[in-house]
């Protein structure tokens, strides 16, 4: 069946990364060559540490985002953290092509929104006022205002401004684009959105990169087993 994504994959050229890069110390992407994506939506799930932000970080900019986020016509830097990687990367790119795109992370996402409120007014457009709401909902707000058909989304860890609530007002919006052609690449420790029909779970978890259902991610077990069994739990953990 032929690929019909926006992004088909990326293929890691381990002869442009040095020999003492830590790059190389990292299981899962030391041991990557290519990383398919055959679904609308691939959430990289796995523990910390683990490269699921690296790997999505080098996929942004040798795609053309910011390294701190935004669309592909921002350029600005409060600190340069990226690594090599993206050097190494090359795109294999589908048939169509998105007529938009969008690098959310939550870990610089107050450059991006102090950004968003420049560009807005710089364009003659209506002024974002992303500072003057709670992070949870400025962060939801920029989301709803940037996700449109047939775009390209590449978001880390976007549930860590949301509440339970709001992710599920993510989910829905993520869903909604995938119905009109959008792509999105989500690294994510949410159980809610790891919940999401139709799409692809890649773990990074056993030193490897491979796909996995939604019930082998920790995040689903560990949520399970503490809402399972709260107090047993705790009482292993706390008391004895």
């Amino acid at each position: 069946m032929m690929n019909t994504q926006l992004l088909n994959g990326v293929k890691i050229d381990w002869d442009k990364i040095r020999s003492d890069s830590y790059l190389r110390e990292i299981p899962a992407i030391r041991s990557a060559e290519y990383i398919s994506f055959t679904h609308p939506v691939t959430f990289f799930a796995g523990e910390n540490g683990s490269g699921k932000s690296t790997l999505l970080e080098a996929i942004a900019v040798a795609y053309g985002f910011n390294p701190e986020g935004g669309t592909r016509n921002y350029s600005f830097s409060t600190f340069d953290s990226h690594s090599e990687l993206c050097q190494a990367i090359r795109l294999s790119r589908g048939i169509r092509r998105a007529s938009y795109g969008y690098f959310l992370r939550a870990e610089s996402f107050y450059n991006v929104a102090t950004k968003e409120e420049e560009y807005s007014r710089g364009q003659g457009g209506r002024p974002q006022h992303f500072h003057e709401k709670s992070h949870g909902e400025s962060f939801l707000a920029l989301a709803q205002n940037s996700f449109r058909a047939n775009g390209l989304y590449l978001l880390d860890e976007p549930e860590a401004a949301l509440s339970p609530q709001r992710q599920l007002t993510l989910l829905m919006e993520i869903d909604r684009c995938v119905k009109e052609g959008a792509q999105f690449i989500i690294v994510t420790h949410s159980p809610i959105l790891l919940g999401l029909p139709g799409a692809e779970i890649l773990s990074f978890d056993d030193g490897r990169i491979h796909p996995c259902t939604y019930e082998e991610t920790d995040s689903y077990q560990v949520t399970s087993l503490f809402i399972n069994n709260r107090e047993q739990l705790l009482r292993r953990l706390l008391y004895e």
